[in-house]
């Protein structure tokens, strides 16, 4: 079993034009790869895919007419081939659309290199990381201890906030957790992110209003600048103040998805401990997202990634997850299974009609979606 770690680094100014020149050569080769594979297509529709140990061959020929691809990590070209002949697998499978061509105006870009030797290692107290091409580069102090021998893989990748990243692929050994013999059932929410069963409401935090004023503030300011520097006929990427505010969005939107990430972990970690079955609804969001009074609470909710989670710490703790169809959980009570009809959203807080037990109405949910996975875990 592999999971993916990821780690902030602090490449000093040489090691970030390594990392730059990488970045520019891998998309070359993509393009190159990409736009042959195009026009031998184009004369002859007969001709079968080219194989990526046929692909891989023409490395050598290409960097004997373009010496200066020898200055980066080769493994990272090697890779970039690898990944070409992937997507296209993958796009005559159907599973993705026909690769694009990369452009070096996009503000996210990486590489992918493989571990080959002791090139990839961190040093005895994890602070520095050495890296093909780069040396010992600082890395976040924060990280958690893992094993040179575990590693795998490596991405480096630089988002649109400016920061430089690297994701590690590693082996993750058996973490099976102790059984607890309880169960759980979870309702999502906008007020509140997570309601249980058993009574606990985990808040959502409200991220896009917490950070409203300081997006509104350079957002603004972003729009400003872009209409000054097209008035003046300068292009976007050599406009210092367009990128200046452009960073500072992108470092507001990081800083919300990573401090709602750490929430989510935090939650999701607690249920796995604590619960051995756990009973989650489906829900579709795209059908919630038409009411716009409550689109943006919602997106801002990531109840995919909460489901994401869930699932992949299930699956590595050794517990079990339950997916049910929410149908109106909302309107029957959990204690004597009544169907009291659809209510407003403004009700909170119900009686039931035929047994007058008083309800909150997502814990009564919650209970409900509890009672249906357990149902269907007999059944299977």
């Amino acid at each position: 079993m592999y999971q993916g770690v990821e780690c902030k680094i602090y490449p000093n100014q040489k090691q970030a034009n390594v990392i730059q020149m990488t970045f520019g050569h891998t998309r070359f080769i993509w393009n190159q790869m990409l736009d042959m594979l195009n026009e031998r297509y184009q004369n002859n529709k007969c001709l079968k895919m080219l194989s990526y140990s046929k692909l891989s061959s023409l490395i050598p020929q290409m960097k004997r007419e373009y010496t200066w691809l020898k200055d980066v990590d080769s493994a990272a070209i090697q890779c970039t081939v690898k990944t070409l002949s992937k997507a296209f697998d993958r796009f005559f499978k159907g599973f993705c659309k026909y690769p694009n061509f990369k452009s070096r105006k996009n503000h996210k870009q990486s590489y992918l290199s493989t571990i080959r030797g002791n090139n990839i290692r961190f040093n005895h107290n994890q602070r520095y990381i050495k890296l093909p091409k780069l040396g010992w580069v600082k890395c976040k102090t924060s990280l958690t201890h893992i094993e040179n021998d575990r590693i795998k893989s490596l991405t480096v990748k630089q988002k649109a906030s400016g920061q430089y990243y690297i994701v590690l692929l590693v082996t993750s050994e058996n973490q099976t957790l102790p059984q607890t013999q309880k169960n759980v059932g979870i309702d999502l929410g906008v007020s509140d992110l997570a309601i249980t069963s058993d009574g606990q409401k985990f808040a959502s935090q409200k991220l896009h209003l917490k950070y409203q004023k300081q997006l509104y503030y350079w957002e603004k300011r972003l729009s400003r600048r872009r209409l000054k520097a097209k008035a003046k006929g300068i292009p976007l990427m050599e406009a210092k103040n367009y990128q200046i505010a452009r960073k500072q969005v992108a470092r507001i939107h990081e800083k919300i998805t990573n401090t709602r990430k750490d929430y989510i972990h935090k939650i999701t970690t607690y249920f796995v401990e604590q619960y051995d079955v756990i009973v989650l609804e489906d829900l579709n969001p795209s059908n919630m997202l038409k009411n716009h009074k409550l689109a943006r609470s919602l997106t801002n909710q990531s109840w995919r990634t909460f489901r994401i989670f869930l699932e992949y710490k299930c699956q590595k703790y050794g517990k079990r997850l339950i997916i049910v169809n929410p149908y109106k959980t909302s309107q029957l009570c959990s204690n004597c299974g009544y169907d009291s009809g659809k209510k407003p959203l403004d009700i909170r807080h119900w009686c039931c009609p035929s047994c007058h037990m008083e309800h909150d109405r997502d814990i009564n949910a919650s209970k409900n979606i509890k009672h249906i996975g357990l149902e269907q875990a007999l059944v299977t």
